[in-house]
């Protein structure tokens, strides 16, 4: 990612490390073993949020993002993660699943990284 595009989401990247922080401790879940994939979800989230305001599922493929966020469904935590803890997107793991972590944090470098 060039230089510019990292300055225009940087923002919007810190809120969503933050945030992913604290929703997975208030939640007790976990962050997947693999960093690279933590970090490709809160860039994916920061995306939506620099472009929509809000953090849209980036897991998903949507016909009209607009009509999505006006749904407010997809919105990260969405509906599923809220109710049932199931985050499609791997970013909140509960525990026992397979490729839980026992860390609720990701060192903010990290995710610069994989951008």
């Amino acid at each position: 990612m060039n230089s510019k595009k990292v300055e225009e989401i940087s923002e919007s990247l810190e809120a969503m490390h933050k945030f992913a922080q604290i929703y997975a401790k208030q939640t007790n879940t976990f962050f997947c073993f693999d960093p690279s994939i933590t970090s490709v979800v809160i860039t994916g989230l920061a995306n939506y949020k620099n472009k929509y305001g809000v953090p849209l599922c980036p897991c998903r493929n949507y016909h009209n993002e607009k009509a999505e966020i006006d749904l407010n469904y997809w919105i990260c935590p969405c509906v599923s993660m809220r109710e049932r803890k199931e985050c499609h997107c791997t970013l909140f793991l509960k525990p026992d699943q397979e490729y839980a972590s026992q860390t609720q944090k990701i060192d903010i470098d990290t995710i610069y990284e994989n951008l």
